[in-house]
């Protein structure tokens, strides 16, 4: 299993230190780029061939992204058929 495959599974099971880090990481292997041009924490991640915008805030002082926004991201992911296809594609590979 590849790193990016193993990241969508960890994703997928919805952790609870999932980082910022891996997120970013995450999101851009779906095409989103992040742009921190928003006030304090504030970012957004923009997918500039879906024209899907997701925002949120960094978390902070730590590192690990909060339960309610994975949950949030999760199936807001799985609305837009993201985390299916790539569940998918893991269990097919």
């Amino acid at each position: 299993m590849s790193q990016k495959e193993k990241l969508i599974e960890r994703f997928s099971n919805k952790p609870k230190d999932f980082t910022y880090d891996e997120l970013k990481r995450l999101l851009g292997y779906f095409g989103y780029i992040e742009d921190e041009s928003g006030n304090g924490s504030r970012v957004t991640f923009y997918n500039s061939e879906t024209q899907d915008l997701i925002k949120l805030h960094k978390p902070h002082p730590g590192n690990v992204i909060k339960e309610y926004l994975m949950k949030e991201l999760f199936n807001k992911m799985k609305e837009e058929g993201i985390i299916w296809i790539a569940t998918l594609i893991i269990k097919v590979i």
